[in-house]
């Protein structure tokens, strides 16, 4: 090879690589706002744990599958073992997509709606109610990111508050009349 040949090919070298590196670069998608649903993908959130008194599972799972088409979601639950994934119809997200709910039906079990909102900038879906069985307190599932890792040690549910149980076991106490006194005045 000439000195000529190989000039004229370090040249065309240079240039390609000066071009590739002048190159507008790609906008990639930006994060979803606010931790929002990505458009498009797929998302699972769960709170599945193992029950260290017996070593099956508990808790939930939803994986959500975003499409152009259409959005899926799959729901697991829990009944001893881990249920058959149920597919869920009438799937709902909020435009912004920080909100959605969907409808499933267990095997032997009436039909429910499942609504939720993201929370902790979409690392949490937060489930309406019914977490230790107290519909008052809603159910919180992380965000999986990592497949691999295996379900952590359930948690004892709370001792359920028992307020108005304990208030009328407890006696009244009794204010005489004629005696009455106050302390440290």
């Amino acid at each position: 090879m000439t000195t000529s040949r190989r000039a004229a090919l370090a040249g065309a070298i240079l240039l390609a690589s000066c071009a590739v590196f002048a190159a507008p670069k790609v906008a990639r998608k930006p994060a979803a706002p606010g931790g929002s649903l990505p458009r498009y993908g797929m998302v699972v959130y769960s709170d599945l744990c193992i029950h260290m008194d017996s070593g099956e599972f508990g808790g939930q799972r939803i994986t959500l599958q975003r499409f152009s088409e259409v959005d899926t979601v799959l729901y697991e639950y829990t009944a001893g073992g881990l249920s058959w994934p149920v597919v869920a119809s009438d799937v709902t997200i909020d435009p912004r997509g920080q909100q959605l709910y969907f409808t499933v039906r267990p095997p032997d079990e009436d039909e429910r709606t499942i609504s939720g909102k993201l929370a902790d900038g979409g690392k949490t879906l937060v489930l309406d109610g019914g977490y230790c069985g107290d519909a008052a307190v809603p159910m919180r599932l992380s965000r999986v990111t990592d497949f691999g890792r295996k379900a952590g040690a359930c948690r004892a549910c709370p001792a359920p508050k028992q307020k108005k149980e304990l208030q009328e076991e407890l006696p009244a106490p009794v204010i005489e009349a004629d005696k009455t006194t106050t302390a440290g005045l």
